[in-house]
């Protein structure tokens, strides 16, 4: 998954201020890690979020989210969110949206 390195900037930035946070490089760009589960990423033009499969409905409805599908096959639970959209609305709403499913996980 290639990257863009101005959006992984905005990522780390929103997230410095958040606990339990580790940066990954996965998929050939970054992710990043709440308690070692896959939190959020980056990709060229738009960010993702792991919302979990009951948030995921309420999550496609926001602007600029779509699936996210690499393989031809979508992975549910986990969307793309085109980056204006995301700056849009606020990149902390994303992150807590995806926080409220993943910060649930048993920490790894």
């Amino acid at each position: 998954m290639p990257h863009d390195p101005h959006l992984a900037e905005l990522m780390r930035e929103a997230l410095e201020r958040r606990t339990g946070i580790a940066e990954r490089k996965m998929f050939g760009g970054y992710c990043w890690m709440l308690n070692g589960n896959m939190l959020c990423g980056v990709e060229v033009g738009r960010f993702m979020f792991r919302v979990g499969r009951n948030q995921e409905a309420e999550a496609l409805t926001r602007p600029g989210a779509a699936p996210m599908d690499i393989t031809g096959k979508p992975m549910r639970g986990i969307i793309w969110v085109d980056a204006d959209a995301a700056m849009d609305a606020g990149l902390d709403k994303w992150l807590d949206f995806a926080a409220k499913f993943v910060g649930g996980l048993p920490p790894k």
